[in-house]
């Protein structure tokens, strides 16, 4: 990626059956990415995980949001996964 200043790109992800689209940063959705091969997981399934985590919360935040918590938290080996 050239620069991390980049708008929000949207895509579509799957839930529980459920299309639905997210957008988020390219960076981001890399970080996404990342993740989902080095747990050899499809994104789909990364994400599903987070918006069950996110419902849990007394304070849900978005889903977008709730990702971006979670790649920071995993990013600094806070994610409750690790």
């Amino acid at each position: 990626m050239a620069t991390p200043y980049h708008p929000p790109v949207k895509h579509s992800v799957e839930i529980a059956g459920h299309k639905t689209s997210i957008s988020l940063e390219p960076l981001f959705w890399e970080m996404l990415e990342e993740a989902a091969r080095a747990e050899g997981v499809p994104i789909n399934s990364i994400v599903a995980r987070i918006d069950a985590e996110r419902i849990a919360a007394e304070t849900p935040p978005g889903l977008a949001g709730a990702i971006r918590l979670w790649l920071v938290a995993r990013r600094a080996g806070l994610a409750p996964d690790q």
